[in-house]
């Protein structure tokens, strides 16, 4: 118990772990729900729609958790400079959200198409553009909570809003099978945007500030550097991961995409528990140091805690595979038990690569950033159209493995200076 309270990154990994033991249980359970009622063509379709809202809502935020934070840290103590912080914060990104609102409930009908090859769905995608806003507001409002370190109100939002989502959609598909199941994925972001609204009128003091009707020029400085990294990533990667699934469809079948995107669910079932810690600890962390001694002593304790940590989990995981495959789906995607490994594998090689990643993220080193995202993505695209030719969707996952591996490398060479400076 000592190490725990000693240790700032243990105590919130254990604290973060009760959130995400819960998404856990939640999403194998919902996991189970989608297999039962949709299949493996209904679990691609809905993954479809996860990439495309992921890539709106972060094209609407724009790095705003991580420049929040970084510009928290440097201004805490001011508390008028921070009202002109969150002025410019506010009146940016609700512009942004409401002219992407805009263009998604115009051309719904076209994304339909593309998404669920089908002009059918334009329903949750229209829904999705007007709550658009909300859930701007929603990520502004958890960027403050991160930046102030009220680690256990974000973990009780977490947890408060996986089971009302949950319910939701257990509802909706059982009720309307998968046009149900795509709604509750555009009405669920706003469920989180209502928990975490009664929790910011709980705290209240910690959110009066003067709302002023500027924008900072010095602050959208800071924000663009952090605009334009995330502006990457938000379209490449779910771009990326969209591509993929369409050629897995159009050289295979969708239930070959679903037994893809099943896995991919899988995998992010438990890197949640890692990445929202390193998001919670690390990011805020790695912002408050500024000479290469201190991050030398952060990667210590990462490597020294974290990563050893994640392996234990991963060779958890692999040994019950059965189990939880057995539990979270059903026998359709009884494949996955010989795909898992290439998963785990890439994700372990993922997770080394991130202890550089948020150092290159929080101090806004854009072109190590740029080639970074662009050599992981593109080596992924290329090596799962090369390598599903051969091998189908476990072509896929390999490319996944590979892709991380040559991210690690490139990364590795970026701080050859740190580890070899005379």
């Amino acid at each position: 118990m000592k190490i725990f309270k000693q240790n700032t990154l243990l105590k919130v990994l254990s604290l973060n772990s009760i959130s995400v033991a819960v998404s856990f249980v939640l999403g194998i359970f919902s996991s189970k729900i989608i297999s039962i009622f949709l299949g493996t063509s209904g679990m691609a379709l809905m993954g479809s729609f996860r990439n495309f809202t992921t890539m709106i809502k972060s094209v609407a935020t724009l790095g705003i958790s991580n420049s929040i934070v970084k510009l928290f840290v440097e201004n805490k103590e001011d508390k008028r400079e921070l009202s002109v912080i969150y002025s410019t914060f506010f009146w940016l990104f609700l512009v942004i959200s409401t002219l992407l609102a805009i263009l998604v409930f115009a051309f719904a009908t076209p994304i339909s198409s593309f998404l669920f090859y089908t002009n059918q769905y334009t329903t949750p995608i229209r829904f999705f553009g007007l709550l658009l806003p909300f859930m701007v507001i929603n990520t502004f409002w958890l960027a403050i909570y991160n930046g102030l370190e009220k680690y256990k109100s974000i973990v009780v939002i977490q947890i408060i809003s996986n089971l009302v989502i949950f319910v939701l959609t257990a509802f909706l598909i059982w009720k309307h099978n998968i046009s149900g199941g795509l709604l509750s994925i555009a009405i669920g972001e706003f469920l989180m945007v209502v928990v975490t609204f009664l929790f910011v009128r709980k705290d209240s003091d910690y959110f009066k500030f003067d709302l002023q009707k500027i924008m900072s020029t010095k602050y959208l400085n800071v924000i663009k550097r952090f605009s334009v990294m995330a502006l990457l990533s938000a379209v490449i990667v779910p771009m990326a991961l969209l591509f993929i699934r369409n050629g897995i469809v159009k050289n295979y079948s969708i239930q070959e995409a679903g037994i893809w995107d099943a896995v991919n669910r899988l995998s992010s079932f438990y890197m949640m528990f890692f990445s929202s810690g390193l998001s919670l600890y690390y990011m805020p962390k790695l912002a408050s140091i500024h000479t290469e001694k201190e991050f030398k002593a952060e990667l210590k304790s990462y490597f020294k805690i974290f990563v050893p940590l994640f392996l234990v989990m991963l060779i958890v995981i692999y040994l019950a595979r059965s189990i939880i495959i057995k539990v979270a789906f059903t026998e359709d995607f009884s494949s996955i038990n010989e795909l898992l490994i290439w998963q785990l594998a890439g994700d372990f090689i993922r997770i080394i690569t991130l202890a550089f990643g948020f150092q290159i993220l929080v101090k806004t080193m854009m072109k190590r950033y740029f080639l970074g995202e662009i050599v992981f993505n593109l080596s992924y695209f290329l090596l799962s159209i090369y390598l599903m030719k051969k091998f189908s969707v476990e072509g896929v996952l390999q490319a996944y493995f590979y892709a991380n591996l040559i991210c690690l490398a490139l990364v590795l060479f970026m701080f050859r200076k740190l580890f070899f400076k005379r």
